[in-house]
């Protein structure tokens, strides 16, 4: 095309293309024709009608727009032309695919097209018509509202635009033949066109020139045999071809049968043939006789709208006013036919008795009543046993419904949303029992979990001690210590029944049959009844039967070979009985559950006999006149740890106070042994010698290796010493050494100005030392520093300040800023200690703290 116009940028190719006509070339030649546009109005409409828009349109765009076709508002446009430039098609043709269009009034590709400043087009769906290569117009629908569109309503314009193109180039190829084939043509509106003589004794199958002519053939090229006959018939029709030609010979009656032919060009066309099997003396059939005519051009336009729905591959069907089926596609009939009756004639409440009250009659009856398209996603039980997508669109002459098969999609999604709430629920029960080592708060915590997941209310037990529950007193070593329902008004309730249940059971009740197994005791129907009955009367019947439930389920907490609790799960009748996946996640939260709590409680007791014998070695401090001591043991928190951190604190014969803070190397009984020796030692040392702290250290260092102790470990010796001078102008000297220890901290007194903080900082020793127990003749050094009156001074082992995620640096900088705000508000020594534990330990902490503070006072 020469000259400005819609394609002369931004769009396909208007050059001429060598190998064939252009784009311009193959538009105008669809444009020009008329003879489809009945055609053309029917696929419109059902267009229209698939995709519930008001209106529809098929346009060819070439130096202008030509409207082939249409219903709705694009009625009046059917034959007339317009600028290309002013239509919403050329919008579609430029983009070469799909053109969705919500709200056309803000969108920027057509807001300003009069077709949308007009109003008539609020909302608009379009696909390609696309010819031999070229995009030579487009099929779309609209409505003058803005409308969403889905997926499934561009794959259906996309499935019509394929006969759209067929009607369009068949009225021009119609066009396009010679005086010679119109007159052809006329013949054979006349005289029925081609006819056929099969000679069945002979085999002989003789055609006529015309009907050489529908296929394609000559004399030479067609074979003059049914099997040549055959071979032209599209693979598809063959057999039912056959059948019917079948049929007639057997009965010697009439034949008709409408085929695809496959001429030799490749070529595919539509032939209607009528016949009859005719008898020879002996009555049966001899010969085949009959006539056969080209279908494709002149076929009705219902036809060609139904052979559309029936290789649709959505299923599809509509009913009259009075819901009698009126028509069905092959899919509608292949998901419905399960009911094992005819469709076409029934009606649909009597064929379907199940929508009856449904969402199905709901939908159906909103629509023919309002006008109204409906959309929903409904479940029709057995024999159907589906779960469909429909679409409902009313017309004047009842429903046309489209319906998909979307069963498998929900139990995909159904089974998704399974795995999230048993994940989600097996990920809040694991991080809920791991939160806590308290085994009473982890399984407590339970009750409110299951609930409402897995039940409408639970009830959480312990079985207390050890060894197997057996014999009259099995109630005693029960006890329940959780309880919740989901409706906040009923918690009172089941908080009370938990109370008073357990000397209500009897012997054969549901919990008593749990403790004896390991899977769960499952109540499916009747559960207040079934229970209530092996409860004794009293309170805990009444309240049970207030509570009501329909189904129970007791799950046994399993530890290592024993029960440790029971998880007493109740459901009303919402929620319905338990499945098997219901009882899975159960047992499996249960396990969880057991393992927890069966942990927790060898935990509380190992770490009780491990904290028992590791403060059985660490005495009492001292309390002299002018000192306050305080000292503190936190051991680490995983199980059976004992470890080698001590504390000591002890009078000298001169008056003087000794601080010890040891750590031996290792978290074991082993170093807990070995900090005994080393703890003795050097108090004994201290004691008898009466040396400083750095005398102290060498001799310890003799001795462990005189004493064979193998072991090393980090220390810090001091001692507080005063003399009367001293104690009248209130200070104190601080002696210390360290061998390889953290280094103390010394907190000096507030002024009691508010502007001047408190000062904190650690006390290095000169040089670094080596820990006891690697030399026995280690020199060791000592440093002074003289403490005011009111000085805190502060050791610690290295659990306090370093652990997972945190250096030895970043911990003393913590540690230094928090025991300032506790100096400055003048906190006193003992709650001092216990807000620094807690200030600075994790919450589960993986190494033992020991802690000495002294005050002087």
């Amino acid at each position: 095309m020469t000259g400005p116009g819609p394609f002369a940028t931004g769009g396909p190719s208007s050059e001429h293309d060598e190998a064939g006509p252009s784009r311009e070339q193959h538009a105008r030649r669809l444009a020009g024709q008329t003879d489809g546009i009945p055609a053309l109005n029917r696929l419109a409409d059902l267009a229209a009608r698939l995709t519930g828009a008001g209106s529809a349109q098929v346009s060819i765009i070439a130096d202008d727009q030509t409207v082939m076709g249409g219903v709705g508002d694009a009625a009046d446009s059917v034959g007339g032309r317009s600028p290309a430039a002013d239509s919403l098609c050329t919008v579609t043709v430029r983009a070469d695919g799909p053109v969705v269009v919500v709200d056309a009034a803000g969108d920027p590709r057509v807001d300003a097209l009069p077709p949308v400043t007009s109003g008539v087009v609020g909302s608009y769906l379009g696909v390609p018509l696309v010819a031999d290569g070229h995009t030579v117009g487009a099929l779309c629908v609209f409505d003058r509202a803005p409308r969403e569109w889905s997926e499934q309503d561009v794959s259906l314009l996309e499935q019509l635009a394929g006969p759209v193109l067929a009607e369009l180039e068949l009225a021009a190829l119609t066009a396009s033949y010679d005086d010679d084939r119109l007159l052809w043509q006329l013949a054979v509106d006349a005289a029925g066109v081609g006819v056929f003589d099969w000679d069945l004794a002979t085999g002989e199958l003789r055609w006529d020139e015309r009907l050489l002519v529908l296929f394609g053939l000559t004399r030479e090229t067609f074979g003059g045999t049914i099997e040549a006959f055959n071979a032209s018939v599209h693979v598809e029709d063959r057999e039912r071809v056959a059948a019917a030609l079948s049929g007639a010979i057997a009965t010697c009656s009439g034949y008709a049968a409408e085929y695809r032919v496959v001429r030799p060009t490749g070529e595919v066309c539509w032939i209607s043939a009528r016949g009859r099997a005719v008898a020879g003396p002996d009555g049966e059939a001899a010969r085949v006789v009959g006539a056969a005519y080209d279908t494709t051009a002149v076929q009705d336009g219902e036809a060609r709208v139904a052979r559309v729905l029936e290789t649709m591959p959505s299923a599809f069907f509509a009913v009259d006013r009075d819901w009698r089926f009126t028509y069905a596609n092959a899919e509608a009939l292949r998901l419905l036919g399960g009911i094992g009756m005819p469709l076409v004639g029934g009606v649909l409440w009597e064929l379907f008795p199940a929508a009856v009250g449904s969402e199905f009659e709901r939908s159906y009856r909103h629509a023919m009543e309002t006008g109204e398209p409906v959309e929903f996603e409904a479940y029709y039980p057995v024999p159907l046993d589906t779960w469909y997508e429909v679409r409902v669109w009313p017309s004047p002459d009842g429903l046309s419904v489209y319906f998909v098969d979307v069963t498998a999609r929900r139990t995909a999604e159904e089974a998704v949303a399974r795995a999230g709430r048993r994940s989600t629920l097996l990920a809040e029960v694991t991080r809920s029992l791991s939160d806590t080592l308290d085994a009473e708060e982890a399984v407590a915590r339970l009750a409110q979990l299951v609930v409402p997941v897995l039940g409408d209310w639970c009830v959480v037990t312990l079985v207390e001690g050890n060894g197997p529950v057996a014999g009259h007193g099995w109630r005693h070593r029960l006890r329940d210590i959780g309880a919740w329902h989901h409706d906040p008004e009923r918690r009172g309730l089941v908080q009370r029944y938990a109370e008073v249940r357990l000397p209500a059971l009897t012997d054969s009740s549901y919990v008593a049959q749990a403790l004896g197994r390991s899977e769960p005791v499952v109540v499916r129907r009747g559960a207040t009844d079934a229970i209530a009955a092996v409860l004794e009367p009293g309170e805990a019947r009444d309240l049970f039967g207030r509570l009501g439930p329909d189904a129970a389920v007791v799950v046994p907490l399993r530890g290592r070979a024993r029960t440790v609790g029971l998880l007493s799960v109740f459901r009303d009748r919402r929620l319905g009985t338990y499945t098997s996946d219901d009882l899975d996640l159960l047992t499996e939260v249960a396990v969880r559950a057991g393992s927890a709590l069966d942990n927790a409680r060898a935990f509380s007791q190992q770490q009780d006999l491990a904290l028992g014998l590791q403060r059985s070695m660490l005495t009492a401090p001292p309390q002299p006149e002018h000192l306050q001591v305080a000292v503190r043991y936190e051991p680490a928190a995983e199980s059976a740890q004992v470890g080698g951190d001590w504390y000591d604190a002890f009078q000298q014969p001169d008056g003087s106070t000794s601080l010890v803070i040891g750590d031996v190397v290792g978290h074991d009984t082993a170093a807990a042994a070995a900090m005994g020796q080393v703890r003795s030692l050097l108090r004994g040392i201290a004691v008898t010698t009466g040396e400083g702290p750095a005398g102290v250290l060498r001799r310890v260092d003799g001795a462990i290796q005189t004493l064979q102790v193998e072991t090393t470990a980090t220390a810090v010796v001091a001692r507080l010493e005063q003399t009367d001078a001293e104690r009248d102008t209130g200070t104190m000297r601080f002696r210390w050494s360290n061998a390889g220890h953290p280094p103390p901290l010394v907190a000096m007194p507030p002024t009691g100005r508010p502007d001047d903080p408190v000062e904190v900082w650690p006390l290095w020793a000169a040089t670094s030392q080596l820990l006891l127990g690697l030399h026995p003749d280690t020199e060791r050094d000592e440093s002074v520093v003289a403490l005011p009156r009111g000085a805190t001074v502060l050791l610690y082992t290295d659990g306090l300040v370093e652990h997972r995620g945190q250096s030895l640096d970043e911990g003393l900088a913590a540690m230094q800023a928090l025991l300032a705000r506790l100096v400055a508000d003048d906190v006193p020594l003992e709650e001092l200690c216990d807000r620094l534990l807690r200030g600075l330990l994790p919450e589960l902490p993986d190494d033992d703290v020991a802690l000495v503070a002294v005050r002087l006072t």
